[in-house]
């Protein structure tokens, strides 16, 4: 799991970066989940909080 200090000192690209990798498992796991193959059901909502933590930092840097 990502940790938010961590997300604060990457810069926006590597944030984009990480962001698309998150979106691809996301996007992995929904499909596993819809044919019922989904082995890890907890990691759905951890990368989901990860996206959110990615796209806060994302906000509050080009605000900034």
């Amino acid at each position: 799991m990502t940790k938010i200090q961590d997300v604060r000192g990457m810069t926006p690209d590597q944030l984009a970066e990480q962001l698309l990798s998150l979106k691809k498992e996301q996007f992995n796991l929904r499909f596993q989940a819809a044919t019922g193959q989904v082995e890890k059901t907890h990691r759905v909502g951890e990368i989901r909080k990860e996206i959110a933590r990615i796209k806060t930092v994302l906000r509050a840097k080009a605000a900034a």
